[in-house]
């Protein structure tokens, strides 16, 4: 079994073809061509100490391989793995120690995706959040769209501002504000990638013509926007109508599961909307098609 450390997995991610892995990946999804079953939650330890673990797995009929995914977070640090097998012989064939790069990586591919197949042509992107999502968002983006200003903010304003100071190697300016609703006044294009168990925009804050990507709500509590920003958008995209109903923003407003479209059955006929809202929960398939991608590309 081939063993891969982060850093020659760093050196294999080309984040345009990730991008284009994503859509391939959502496209495969809603065509019924992969088994992505359910994620599986733990939550080990107690307290402040307690941590969030997350499996994922997938496999597309006829593929060569099926992939199993590990994402952890201990006191605020992420870690991680993927392990692709054969499909012929479930022999172990690559391990690839990611540290959970993987999985930041192909959330941040989507999200760029979903904004490139809705037409945007946005200058500036406001992104609630200061981590290492933060970061990728607006390094994905800067290859989705001509970008030129990042509006960042985060509950820790020292923390904001060496985001800022990070993302500036993508994207000429970068500025903190001192709230969400600042943000969603000065951007149309929103990416929320927070941990939050409580809304941190409300449906007043969104002005015509805004798209948001959900990222944060990953798992059943969890919620970044108010409910009625879902129940007013012109378009609401889910990557799963299964796991957001459970797991995404759509646990808050489940009087919208009817209308929600999964964002490969949206790739097969793109429009434009006013208003639009995607709500990511992370899917297996995305990691089987990076897992994939990183394996197969030995050009490096």
């Amino acid at each position: 079994m081939l063993i891969l450390t982060l850093d020659e997995i760093r050196a294999r991610i080309d984040d345009a073809a990730v991008i284009d892995r994503m859509r391939d990946a959502l496209l495969a999804h809603s065509r019924g061509e992969c088994e992505t079953p359910m994620p599986m939650h733990l939550h080990p330890g107690k307290g402040s100490n307690q941590g969030e673990v997350h499996v994922k797995s997938s496999y597309r009929h006829g593929g060569k391989y099926f992939v199993l995914k590990v994402a952890t977070t201990f006191r605020g640090a992420s870690n991680g793995m993927m392990m692709l097998a054969s499909a012929e012989t479930g022999e172990p064939v690559v391990y690839l120690a990611d540290s959970g790069h993987l999985t930041d990586v192909r959330t941040a591919a989507v999200s760029a995706m979903v904004a490139r197949a809705l037409g945007r042509q946005d200058r500036a992107i406001g992104i609630l959040g200061t981590g290492i999502q933060a970061r990728l968002t607006a390094r994905f983006h800067a290859h989705a769209l001509p970008l030129e200003r990042v509006y960042i903010w985060g509950r820790n304003r020292e923390r904001a501002l060496h985001c800022a100071e990070d993302v500036r190697q993508y994207v000429p300016e970068a500025e903190v504000f001192s709230t969400p609703s600042a943000v969603a006044e000065a951007s149309r294009l929103i990416v929320t990638c927070t941990a939050s168990r409580s809304p941190l925009l409300s449906a007043s804050d969104v002005r015509a013509g805004t798209h948001i990507t959900a990222v944060g709500a990953d798992s059943e509590g969890k919620q970044e926007l108010d409910p009625e920003i879902l129940s007013r958008s012109g378009l609401l995209l889910v990557d799963s109508a299964a796991q957001c109903e459970k797991l995404g923003e759509l646990q808050h407003a489940r009087d919208q599961i009817a209308r929600a479209v999964e964002i490969g059955t949206f790739l097969e006929r793109p429009k434009p909307a006013d208003n639009s809202v995607a709500d990511l929960t992370g899917l297996g398939v995305e990691d089987l098609f990076i897992a994939e991608s990183i394996y197969e590309n030995r050009n490096v």
